[in-house]
């Protein structure tokens, strides 16, 4: 995989702008923060809900044969933007704690809701299996 940064881009910090490689994909609809097991969600807390979401995802990859390291694009929905803004700090370590040292090309984009009324955020993945 190689990371593409255009002559004089200033790079990303915590995520790359764009990624080329090629092989298998493995497209993950967007994954809410519940246990995947009963469908409920065992916190409201940003946080929490951000790690069982990444953690469904690591959990998808695996069952299709991909790793983390594999991951190419995250879209990220949220509804509340000072979830996100407050909680950066514990953001990273979550994701980093999930997903390892791992910046795919990634993109957040506010919604005014999710399909699951309990959700804070949703997030589906793109990897390549080279």
């Amino acid at each position: 995989m190689q990371v593409v940064l255009p002559e004089g881009w200033a790079r990303p910090s915590g995520y790359s702008n764009a990624l080329v490689t090629q092989g298998r994909i493995i497209t993950l609809a967007g994954q809410v923060g519940w246990n995947p097991q009963t469908c409920t969600f065992e916190t409201d807390d940003f946080v929490g809900q951000l790690r069982q979401a990444l953690l469904n995802i690591t959990e998808l990859l695996h069952a299709a044969g991909a790793r983390r390291e594999d991951v190419v694009r995250l879209t990220w929905y949220i509804i509340d933007r000072n979830d996100y803004a407050s909680n950066q700090h514990a953001i990273g370590e979550t994701y980093r704690a999930i997903m390892g040292k791992h910046f795919p090309a990634m993109t957040l984009v506010i919604v005014a809701g999710l399909l699951e009324p309990k959700a804070r955020l949703e997030i589906e993945a793109t990897a390549v299996i080279p």
